[in-house]
């Protein structure tokens, strides 16, 4: 690989870090909002868990800005465009869509790693992304949808 393409790689792998730092800022503010405006008897275990969510996500934003240090960019202080909604379940659809973009980003991003020879990097990745994963079977098991084996979820395919 030539300096050229390590230091284009190096940038894409930065750019791609900002861009996750503000997609975990964006679910800690959702994720906090959220935990504490669900309310009746059917939401109360997930209001919960979205508690303990909004602290692992936090945990990914450090995370992932020690990164950013260590390669010497600033982290970014600006979150995603947050989504809200009134409705119960349009706050976990808002979660849900949220993860999944997240962790289609993650794939790419570890791949990036990898390809970067930042292997070390890669495996905070893959820590992140587990459990990023396991926020989607919360948000899919609380509104009765099957995932797709894609990443994806359908609104209207409720689980039997």
């Amino acid at each position: 690989m030539t300096d050229t393409a390590a230091s284009t790689s190096r940038d894409q792998l930065i750019a791609g870090l900002q861009e996750d730092l503000a997609r975990e800022y964006k679910a800690i503010i959702q994720y906090v909002i959220f935990s504490q405006k669900l309310d009746g008897a059917r939401y109360m275990d997930i209001a919960e868990e979205l508690e303990v969510h909004a602290h692992q996500e936090l945990d990914h934003a450090i995370a992932i800005a020690k990164q950013l240090d260590y390669f010497g960019a600033y982290p970014t202080h600006q979150p995603k465009p947050v989504e809200v909604s009134e409705e119960n379940e349009g706050m976990l659809w808002a979660d849900l869509r949220a993860e999944d973009d997240t962790v289609a980003n993650y794939r790419t991003r570890i791949q990036q790693a990898q390809d970067a020879g930042e292997f070390a990097l890669a495996e905070v990745l893959q820590e992140i992304i587990r459990e990023e994963q396991d926020h989607q079977i919360d948000l899919a098991s609380a509104l009765g949808v099957v995932p797709d084996p894609r990443g994806r979820k359908d609104e209207t395919a409720k689980a039997s």
